[in-house]
């Protein structure tokens, strides 16, 4: 049996507790791996030797944090295929899902590469005589980066990347649902050259050694992504030492559909928003908002579609719809349904018996206030259908919500599709595409429930540099 040990200082380390935990493939709920179940003593040990590697990696050079960032983008292209099995076994991951996340990995690396070279600062003109001023950005230090279970690649390279290429150290607490794809991640990153201890991480239980990384003393950041409850949690440790934080959290996303919208596209948008990665996403489209006239054609059509969705066996390219997680999760899209049934809520689809842990593409009519799925977010492929009159009536039921993550809209009139975007309470805003959209240097993120800050090559720097004011006097 494989066994996965803690990556400090550039090497594999057994814990110092010496357990172990079961990595389990959520399809057939066999074990993968042992893995090192790290305590707070393996945190500190890893903040340290990350705060060691700091203080030269700091005053590193652009080409070489350029180059290392190159060659890792070309290590991954090279494992491609070792990576795709990563995903689709330790998380369940469908074919096209995986193969999205090993090009973002890919592409990340390479948008990051571009960094180095332009991280500058701004000369000023002063109100004394003789002075000369100028700004520069300057690296944080250690960035405490915690990554979810359904896009582990994507989120490791998303949060890392950017770490190596600002010239920062980091320790990473990764899901203990995908520790065999950070193992796999960190030897890219040794195999491309980056110094020992630039990046570290440490497996285990989130809920026991979470609060020992982001409370850290030389922590000097956070990068959190994961549910609202816990990115709270994060936060108020944040606050407590006036450590910069970027919350990714969750998302109760609307795909609006007007009546002069094209249908066919639509529909496409709607099917992939909901059941890529059987609904695992931050961006699905839980929320189908129609108006009255289209609804008539989509609805039906729509559940057409559901039917013959492919379920279960990741094997098969065609297969959309993979296992839930875990038990706990698959628990929670059960709890879901039922609660939305008994209170009167419709099955249009879905009422039909789970395959080997994978819920049925699940689409629900009726869906009114005081049922759970009405505010919270399932992260299933459930969606829940709704009918409005006009414009201004799915503008009201569009922000009515805590979360405000993605909002997609269909129409073939730019005025009203402006409209919509200008009073959406959502991060991101998609016209006439689905909301599960991410590039490497937009600014991605949310408001309210769906978090705090934004991700990306440009806006990650306001997280892992800060500017410094320099004066010279010269006469």
């Amino acid at each position: 049996m494989e066994r996965t040990d803690l990556w400090i200082g550039g090497k594999f380390v057994e814990p110092t507790g010496k357990s172990y935990f079961d990595d389990i493939n959520p399809s057939n709920q066999k074990v993968i791996a042992h893995v090192a179940k790290g305590t707070s003593k393996d945190i500190d040990l890893a903040v340290e030797a990350a705060n060691m590697a700091y203080r030269s990696y700091k005053n590193s050079q652009a080409k070489d944090r350029e180059k290392t960032l190159c060659d890792a983008a070309a290590l991954v292209e090279r494992d491609r295929d070792e990576y795709l099995q990563l995903l689709i076994d330790e998380v369940g991951s469908p074919i096209m899902k995986a193969s999205f996340e090993v090009e973002y990995c890919i592409n990340a690396f390479r948008a990051a590469a571009g960094v180095p070279r332009r991280l500058t600062g701004q000369t000023m003109p002063l109100d004394r005589p003789g002075a000369f001023g100028m700004s520069i950005r300057e690296p944080v230090g250690v960035i405490a980066c915690i990554t979810p279970f359904n896009v582990p690649l994507l989120k490791n390279v998303k949060q890392i990347a950017m770490v190596v290429a600002t010239g920062n150290t980091s320790v990473l607490l990764p899901s203990e649902f995908a520790p065999q794809i950070t193992a796999k991640f960190s030897q890219t990153l040794e195999e491309a050259g980056l110094p020992s201890g630039v990046f570290n991480f440490v497996t285990g239980d989130p809920f026991e050694i979470g609060d020992s990384l982001t409370s850290h003393p030389d922590v000097a950041a956070i990068n959190f992504c994961g549910s609202p409850r816990i990115g709270k949690h994060v936060a108020s440790i944040a606050a407590k030492d006036l450590k910069p934080v970027t919350l990714e959290l969750g998302g109760k996303n609307p795909l609006i559909v007007l009546d002069d919208a094209d249908l066919d596209k639509a529909l496409e948008a709607a099917t992939l928003g909901i059941f890529f990665f059987q609904g695992q996403a931050c961006m699905a489209s839980s929320r189908i908002i129609l108006q009255k006239e289209i609804a008539k054609k989509f609805i039906p059509a729509f559940t057409e579609i559901a039917k013959d969705i492919k379920v279960g066996d990741l094997s098969d390219p065609e297969t959309a719809i993979g296992p839930i997680i875990s038990d706990r999760q698959a628990g929670r899209v059960r709890s879901h349904i039922e609660d939305a049934v008994s209170k009167g809520a419709k099955v249009l689809h879905g009422d039909i018996a789970w395959i080997d842990q994978c819920c049925p593409p699940t689409i629900l009519s009726g869906v009114e206030e005081g049922m759970t799925v009405y505010r919270e977010e399932t992260f299933g492929p459930v969606t829940s259908i709704y009918r409005v009159n006009d414009l201004d009536e799915a503008i009201t039921l569009a922000n009515d919500t805590e979360y405000g993550l993605s909002c997609s809209i269909f129409t073939s009139d730019i005025t009203s599709a402006l409209r919509i975007a200008k009073s959406s309470g959502a991060g991101m805003v998609h016209i006439n595409a689905m909301s599960i959209q991410d590039e490497p240097h937009v600014p991605f993120g949310g408001n309210g429930m769906s978090g705090f800050g934004r991700e990306g090559t440009e806006a990650d720097l306001d997280i892992m540099t800060r500017w410094k004011w320099i004066t010279i006097q010269t006469e």
